[in-house]
């Protein structure tokens, strides 16, 4: 087997000390130009890699961020990942993107890798809403922040999206388009998200004067297109079905559609319909899906770069910041009534 080539063979090849070899490849700035060049060249000549393992040992951290997101599979957490590895990129690292697909063992088990690899830091969409396996990871060290999850306290990092005031941006347009009952398709219970746009959705329709039975809840243990077809299903099927229907997310509204569609319902004439998320198939729709817009990429750059400032900080001086960012209600034709302008 040929011998792997060593930062021994760089120096001893330059000219050079371990240290400046070590200083190029680490503090550029340090060493002069003429040096740099010099060395870069024995590097490039040579097909030198430096280990990544024996440099982890010496500094006690990776040059990867951990993201772990909730479903792979939604296109809006596919933008917040790009988002973040933009950020991670430009500081020189990495990103290891994970699924815990809803699943809190699956979360445990990717932060529990997370922490063997000694990543550089974690962001986080929480999957298990008792938060036992984040409050586990913390006692590593390792700096963490949440994502499109709001902190319970002042001890974490977050960047999240108001999820009250965007629900209530969804209902408050059915009302004003002469919706009085409205079917909303939920998700799991035991995520923060889907209490939340509950909330804002029963929060518009107390504004508008009409009781808290205006909305009927459909819940779904997946926030996927199948489950959103099954739930379109349980929705024709009701004795008093609504005029408009909200969902938790886009994936939802898009199976509820497809059900609509299959069952000849006529989509907004006969059955508005709102999603949540605004991934770009919601604008590519058969009929272009209304939705509320989060500002995804923006959300997982914005916790990468607050992950990397908290890495950096030395122990015990960073702030902790909880950022709650708004979202925007993006109107399209699936919840226009006839005769009605956007």
């Amino acid at each position: 087997m040929e011998r792997r080539v060593g930062i021994k063979d760089v120096a001893r090849q330059a000219g050079v000390s371990l240290g400046t070899v070590s200083n190029v490849l680490n503090r550029p700035d340090t060493v002069s130009e003429d040096t740099r060049v010099r060395v870069r060249a024995v590097i490039d000549r040579l097909g030198y890699v430096r280990s990544e393992s024996a440099r982890q040992l010496r500094a006690g951290r990776s040059r990867i961020v951990g993201l772990l997101v909730l479903d792979l599979r939604n296109p809006f957490f596919v933008d917040l990942a790009s988002g973040a590895e933009r950020e991670a990129r430009a500081a020189g690292l990495g990103v290891m993107v994970c699924n815990s697909a809803q699943d809190p063992a699956e979360e445990a088990e990717y932060l529990s890798l997370f922490a063997e690899q000694r990543v550089h830091g974690v962001l986080v969409s929480p999957a298990d809403s008792t938060r036992a396996t984040i409050d586990a990871f913390r006692r590593h060290g390792i700096p963490f922040v949440l994502v499109d999850r709001g902190a319970q306290g002042a001890a974490d990092c977050s960047v999240s999206v108001d999820d009250v005031v965007g629900a209530a941006l969804a209902v408050r347009h059915l009302v004003g388009g002469g919706h009085r009952s409205i079917a909303y398709v939920s998700g799991p219970p035991g995520l923060r998200q889907v209490r939340d746009r509950r909330t804002g959705a029963l929060r518009a329709l107390a504004e508008a004067g009409l009781p808290a039975g205006a909305l009927q809840e459909l819940p779904v243990e997946r926030l996927d297109v199948s489950a959103g077809r099954d739930a379109g299903a349980r929705l024709l099927g009701l004795a008093r079905r609504p005029t408009a229907v909200f969902c938790a997310n886009d994936l939802l509204a898009l199976g509820v559609l497809q059900s609509l569609f299959a069952a000849g319902v006529r989509v907004p004439e006969d059955m508005a319909l709102v999603g949540y998320d605004d991934i770009e198939f919601a604008a590519a729709a058969a009929v272009p899906l209304t939705s509320v817009r989060q500002p995804a990429a923006h959300m997982g750059a914005l916790a990468a770069r607050m992950l990397l400032d908290e890495a950096a900080a030395p122990p015990g001086t960073h702030e902790h910041r909880q950022v709650v960012l708004q979202p925007e209600l993006v109107v399209r034709h699936s919840s226009l009534r006839p005769g009605r302008a956007g």
